[in-house]
């Protein structure tokens, strides 16, 4: 039996064009993280009612086949998540993907869908193709789906000395296409929904945004906490660049190498290599005195990066800027200590439980360093007892917020034309 039309939910159109374009990569960004989440928790609760379409060669938005979207990503689950896995079925799967997955003239929603009710509603989780304003215009006018955007940040606008040249005016493009076809908007934080604010009130438009932390995968239970007999060593998570404050920790570890002190911690970076980070190389490649201290590591699945975390003396985040600090919710979801930048969307992610220091304060963070390295630190052991109380943020109450919007914007306005 259908249905009652007071049950019925909308039919959701999953974007996953970025997932497709990265399928050979070994391990995924946050933002792939969080895409990923978002198709976990849909295939697992939404049914029938979800589709995941991408753009093709062609430069327009397609459906992929039946289920071939559900295969492809419990196989990047896989590949990203097992250790022991090499990356070739995530290769494979990528290049049938872009070869024969993605359905040019098929129709948009399957039989199951349309028995659905309400208008259908995309959904597109990163910031891919949002540059293609046109695209997504006629996308939205063929289909009549309602519009519903996630903004990860809008540090290149905010910020351009810390991003690449020209990606300033590339992400005001995407926050344009955003203002201009979002019939509503996920904030990953509170500090990006005010960001974005000025923007859509440019816009003209009255456009609903939801504040939504993306989940903590990570769980204490599940993870060997440090063993204190191991000798200490502290992780930095994320991409290489200038606005990560990596080169604050280089100095503070060469001075530490070349101190009388007689606990040197090693200092683990985790993350790509990105740019306009000369400097910080330098010090990494060439600084002979911290060459035994410093360890890189490009990629970690993620069952090695919380087993790396689970091991540390902390986590340590001096960045001057961010649009939410998703290795601060983990790190302390497994009740590991975070030392972080006093900034306001860090102190809206750790609330009371991490250490914040202003990022431009060397001393304060070299004396950090010392002590939560010192076995049987009172410092950090009072951070421990902080993280007792502290609540990590759910993937399940995230897509609750999320869901809800959805069928908020779903109302149908008109019908829509499904080719």
């Amino acid at each position: 039996m259908p249905p009652m039309a007071s049950d019925m939910k909308p039919p959701i159109l999953l974007d996953i064009s970025r997932l497709v374009s990265r399928a050979s990569r070994p391990t995924p960004t946050g933002i792939d993280r969080i895409e990923l989440a978002y198709a976990e928790h849909l295939i697992a609760h939404a049914g029938d009612r979800l589709g995941f379409v991408a753009m093709n060669a062609a430069g327009d938005i397609s459906p992929l086949r039946p289920r071939y979207g559900t295969v492809l990503m419990h196989t990047l689950a896989k590949c990203w998540r097992d250790p022991d896995d090499t990356g070739r079925t995530a290769r494979r799967i990528g290049l049938l993907a872009q070869a024969s997955g993605l359905l040019p003239g098929r129709a948009l929603l399957s039989p199951s869908m349309r028995q659905h009710g309400g208008r259908p509603v995309y959904l597109l989780v990163s910031h891919q193709n949002l540059h293609r304003r046109a695209t997504l215009t006629q996308f939205k006018a063929r289909s009549g789906a309602a519009f519903v955007f996630f903004v990860h940040d809008l540090i290149p606008i905010d910020y351009p000395e810390y991003a690449r040249p020209g990606q300033a005016e590339r992400h005001m493009q995407r926050i344009g296409t955003i203002c201009a076809l979002a019939d509503g908007i996920i904030c990953n934080s509170q500090d990006t929904a005010v960001s974005l604010a000025p923007h859509i009130a440019a816009s003209g438009r009255t456009i609903p945004v939801r504040v939504a932390h993306p989940g903590a995968e990570f769980q204490a239970d599940t993870h060997t906490p440090r063993d204190p007999a191991l000798p200490p060593f502290f992780v930095c998570i994320g991409t290489i660049e200038p606005r990560k404050n990596h080169l604050l920790l280089l100095h503070i570890w060469r001075h530490l190498a070349r101190s009388a002190d007689t606990i040197k911690p090693r200092l683990i970076l985790v993350g790509q290599r990105g740019w306009e980070n000369e400097n910080i190389l330098d010090l990494i490649d060439r600084c002979a005195a911290i060459k035994d201290l410093i360890e890189e590591r490009t990629s970690l699945a993620d069952r090695d990066m919380a087993k790396l975390l689970a091991g540390a003396s902390a986590l340590l985040c001096p960045a001057f800027v961010e649009g939410y600090g998703l290795p601060i919710a983990e790190a302390l979801a497994l009740r590991v200590p975070v030392i972080c930048s006093d900034i306001k969307v860090f102190h809206e992610v750790g609330r009371t439980a991490p250490e914040y220091l202003d990022p431009l304060d060397g001393l304060g963070w070299l004396q950090a360093i010392r002590d939560y390295a010192t076995p049987g630190s009172p410092r950090r052991a009072a951070q421990i007892a902080r993280l007792e109380t502290w609540e990590a943020p759910r993937w399940e109450a995230h897509m609750q917020g999320v869901l809800a919007l959805v069928d908020q914007v779903s109302v149908r306005e008109k019908e829509a034309v499904l080719f």
